[in-house]
């Protein structure tokens, strides 16, 4: 499932980067999937989880770099800002899932 989820925001990631006007929503859509992602492969390590905030936040930033290469620039930045989506998804559902494990344990002390 997870290799699925992951060929799936690629999938819709390229698409909205070449044909960005065919479909409204493409950001929910990515979104779902980052959710999906996160809520099925939760990442137990802190930095881990730390990495994936911080790229959520920086990746656009650093993809936005990519437009000075002549012809393919701006197709890479696009494809990037759209998976930033993804790994933003992702970064909430971990969030949702460690604020809920740590709410239920709260009274276990």
């Amino acid at each position: 499932m997870q290799k699925g989820l992951m060929w799936g925001s690629v999938v819709v990631a390229v698409a909205a980067t070449f044909a960005p006007d065919a479909f409204g929503y493409y950001a929910l859509v990515l979104v779902v999937l980052g959710l999906a992602i996160g809520l099925t492969n939760p990442t137990g390590d802190v930095a881990t989880r730390i990495a994936g905030y911080v790229l959520a936040v920086f990746l656009p930033q650093i993809a936005d770099n990519l437009d000075v290469i002549p012809g393919v620039g701006t197709y890479l930045n696009g494809f990037l800002s759209q998976f930033a989506v993804v790994i933003a998804g992702a970064a909430i559902a971990n969030f949702c899932l460690v604020l809920y494990n740590g709410l239920m344990a709260a009274g276990d002390d």
